[in-house]
């Protein structure tokens, strides 16, 4: 059976249901084609389940102050780490049925339950149907990278997929692989009371090239739960635990939660069938502008494209393949800053330019610890340290770095006044309101101006105050 669509999208998450509310704008002729579990990734085992846990984790963590604010009681708290999880299964159901409400359940027989392949030119298979599209947007996400030894390991080694529907919990869990979900997970499981220890490969954690944040981070994180980072880990079976290494150090553990990044599902859709030239990894050239390849018909959106694997970036990319697919031109638009936060307490931030990427003779670090910052010190959190990269020759914003407390509101204001091209002196010109967490970004900004004095000449007044 053959049926003829104006557009395929192959990938009912973030970016394949962006890019079906932009399809759908346009045309009734279209298909959803989705193998697997709805709900996107973000929603059933991603960012939604774990705040979720980190929440309960920084609640029940917080019992540590208690005393010297004049709480008593909170030695005698206690949590039920089984509970704790049916918690976030719950919520996270709710929020899966928030999204299948919004999307797919509205949907007749333009969605289509299977894993697709790519037949030819134009053509996808599903289920033993044909469908002739003229537009494709490929959209099929990732999954969890697992070694292939510890794959024999059965239920002793999860990732994200499996962990939030354990209902027994271990005792001790090495987690491999420090970006954002590996330093998540093992900071919360840490507080609920699991013995955590991290491993990565890098000499860093959650992706950090600033050397003076990556020092802070690490030690701040590593008060909490032993980081052994710079040797890659190797897991050994040990009786009925896991035997973990790492250069000279070795830990045993119940389970580990593998966290080493995701892999795009390109291999299972026998993309080269479309007549794309193809890399070394199966991934063709896409615009970023456009999400096309080359000038043909298919358009690649998500986190599939191993690039921003972030779901408003996901988000992003969506709506613009879903409205050039429905194009006779396909329109370049911008992209957003680039933003990364890891809701680690305190948070790890990433806007902009990273610290690497910029030649350190062109740009001035203005910087600022949080230390003596009175919001900061009143929350009882007054630990970090954030990083602002100035371009020497005008003064314009390039980018941050920073481990801070309440970091995801900061960055968002970081980020939207990049997306401005605004300078220091204009960014200071603007209120900060006493006390608030803002207020470390004013003294960043305000160090960068007076490391700036001697390259431009700036004007004689107040540079906190703009002259009518």
């Amino acid at each position: 059976m053959t049926r003829k669509v104006e557009v395929a999208i192959i990938g009912a998450g973030t970016a394949g249901l962006n890019a079906m509310g932009q399809v759908r704008r346009r045309t009734d002729n279209f298909v959803l084609i989705n193998g697997g579990e709805l709900g996107t990734t973000c929603a059933r085992v991603g960012c939604m389940p774990s705040k979720v846990a980190i929440q309960v984790a920084d609640d029940f963590h917080r019992r540590h102050i208690f005393e010297r604010e004049g709480i008593e009681g909170g030695d005698g708290l206690g949590l039920d780490i089984s509970e704790a999880f049916e918690h976030v299964r719950d919520l996270r159901d709710i929020l899966v049925d928030r999204v299948l409400a919004r999307t797919t359940d509205n949907l007749g027989d333009e969605f289509i339950d299977g894993y697709a392949r790519c037949a030819a030119p134009g053509v996808i298979e599903v289920n033993g149907e044909r469908i002739e599209a003229d537009a494709i947007i490929v959209a099929a996400g990732s999954r969890p990278v697992v070694p292939a030894a510890w794959q024999a390991l059965g239920d002793r080694v999860v990732t994200t997929d499996t962990l939030f529907e354990q209902e027994r919990w271990p005792r001790s869990l090495a987690v491999i692989g420090l970006g954002a979900v590996g330093l998540e997970m093992g900071q919360a499981l840490h507080r609920m009371g699991v013995q955590v220890t991290g491993f990565d490969a890098l000499d860093t954690i959650a992706g950090l090239t600033d050397p003076a944040v990556r020092n802070t981070a690490v030690e701040l994180l590593g008060k909490e739960f032993p980081l052994l980072l710079g040797q890659p880990a190797e897991v050994v079976e040990q009786g009925d635990q896991l035997r973990v290494s790492a250069g000279d150090h070795s830990v045993l553990v119940d389970q580990v939660l593998a966290s080493m990044g995701r892999r795009s599902n390109l291999d299972r859709l026998e993309l080269h069938n479309l007549g794309l030239d193809l890399d070394d990894h199966g991934m063709p050239a896409v615009d970023p502008s456009t999400m096309q390849v080359d000038s043909q018909r298919v358009f690649i959106a998500g986190d599939i494209t191993g690039e921003r694997q972030i779901l408003h970036e996901a988000g992003n990319e969506g709506r613009i393949a879903g409205y050039n697919a429905t194009c006779a031109e396909a329109t370049a638009f911008a992209r957003t800053t680039p933003m990364a936060v890891t809701f680690s307490d305190p948070n790890i931030c990433q806007v902009g330019a990273a610290f690497d990427e910029l030649e350190p003779g062109d740009i001035v670090v203005g910087e600022m610890r949080f230390g003596p910052l009175g919001r900061a010190l009143v929350m009882g959190r007054n630990r970090g340290i954030l990083r602002v990269y100035v371009n020497r020759a005008d003064a314009r914003l390039l980018g941050a770095c920073m481990v801070a407390p309440k970091g995801e509101n900061l960055a968002h204001l970081i980020a939207w006044c990049l997306e401005q091209g605004l300078t220091v002196t204009r960014m200071l010109s603007m209120p900060f309101y006493h006390p608030t967490i803002e207020e470390a970004l004013q003294g960043a900004l305000r160090d960068a101006v007076g490391k700036l004095e001697d390259d431009l000449d700036l004007p004689d007044h107040p540079l906190d105050i703009r002259p009518l």
